[in-house]
């Protein structure tokens, strides 16, 4: 059977050839640090962004594959860089003839599935990013005033940092606050008829009000914050509720959050995509080096031309002939066949 895409490599060629990939391998080391580090991070802000987002929300998966396939791309790197090198030395090269083949295969089959695997979660699951974001923003406003609650107790502290740090407030704006209770009932009158009437305006029983928490303030405004009172056109002298932006933070959080996680994860897909390619060129340098080499006994300086190729027969013969060896295989011997039944005397026919 004649070789898949066979290469005839001459003398300098093959030396150019090495020479090339103990370049390629280390680049794709190089990409494959950069991926172990692109995916660290994207893991570190999730985390740290855990509270915002829904438990069941699948983006954290992304950063956990691309880890495992920027180690295996750093590996094979370094594998290939020292392979390559070796190979124009014949003193050096015999320890690498014996296991580059299985090398070969599993950086094949291990690295590139899971470059293919990550590859595809970068283009999937930024959807989910955006429901997750939905979800968990919304549950942690409603348990802003839960200070007393375990489980919920930095629940305040945390979306103040978030409101302060990411110059946003609520979850897609200001007046997302007037839907959620979001002062503790502690602090709250039982006594006072404002505070019975605002509970009793709707069928939660929860203390809304148009006002928003001391984190939605923009510090850098000219006026004091106001926080109470928003919706009133007549309560602060002088100020538009039309341009809250001149007051309060003007864009929403979940817009924020998206936006930097998602910038992320593009950084991230664009370093996988580097990372393939040369991950793909140094596979293919490698088996192609080391087919050349093996005809001429290991020893890359060799008289003659030699030729290297990926597959040694061709593919169709191949998948062919295991198709055929399977079928073989679960085919019943003659002897364990099962004897036919005879037939039963009322489908004889009669004399």
């Amino acid at each position: 059977m004649a070789p898949v895409l066979p290469l005839v490599l001459p003398l300098q060629p093959r030396i150019r050839l090495a020479q090339g990939l103990w370049l390629l391998s280390w680049l794709l080391a190089l990409a494959g640090g950069l991926t172990l580090g692109c995916s660290g991070h994207l893991l570190v802000q999730l985390w740290h962004f855990r509270t915002f987002l829904a438990p069941s929300c699948p983006f954290s998966a992304l950063p956990q594959v691309a880890l495992a396939a920027g180690a295996v791309a750093l590996g094979t790197g370094l594998v290939g860089a020292g392979a390559s090198r070796a190979s124009l030395d014949a003193a050096q090269y015999p320890p690498w003839r014996r296991v580059l083949g299985p090398l070969l295969v599993a950086g094949t089959a291990g690295s590139g599935g899971l470059l293919v695997l990550t590859l595809a979660l970068a283009l999937a699951l930024p959807g989910s990013l955006d429901a997750g974001l939905e979800e968990g923003l919304g549950a942690a406003m409603a348990h802003y005033k839960d200070t007393e609650v375990p489980g919920h107790c930095h629940a305040k502290r945390l979306m103040d940092e978030l409101q302060l740090r990411h110059h946003c407030c609520g979850r897609h704006g200001y007046k997302d606050w007037f839907g959620v209770q979001w002062v503790s009932s502690r602090y709250l009158d039982p006594n006072d008829q404002d505070t019975v009437d605002r509970i009793q305006s709707n069928v939660e029983g929860l203390y809304l009000m148009d006002g928003v928490p001391f984190s939605c303030c923009n510090p850098h405004s000219p006026r004091p914050c106001l926080q109470t009172r928003l919706s009133d056109p007549h309560a602060h002298p002088l100020f538009d509720p039309r341009q809250p932006n001149l007051n309060l933070w003007a864009q929403g959080c979940h817009g924020v959050l998206l936006g930097h996680l998602q910038g992320w994860a593009s950084t991230l897909g664009s370093t996988l995509a580097v990372t393939f390619l040369l991950q793909t060129l140094v596979l293919l340098g490698l088996r192609y080096l080391q087919t050349a080499l093996e005809g001429l006994g290991g020893v890359i300086d060799g008289e003659g031309e030699a030729q290297g190729y990926l597959l040694p027969g061709g593919l169709r013969d191949m998948l062919k002939a295991a198709w055929l060896q399977g079928v073989a295989t679960h085919r019943p011997a003659p002897a364990d066949a099962p004897p036919e039944e005879a037939p039963s005397k009322e489908d004889l026919p009669e004399a």
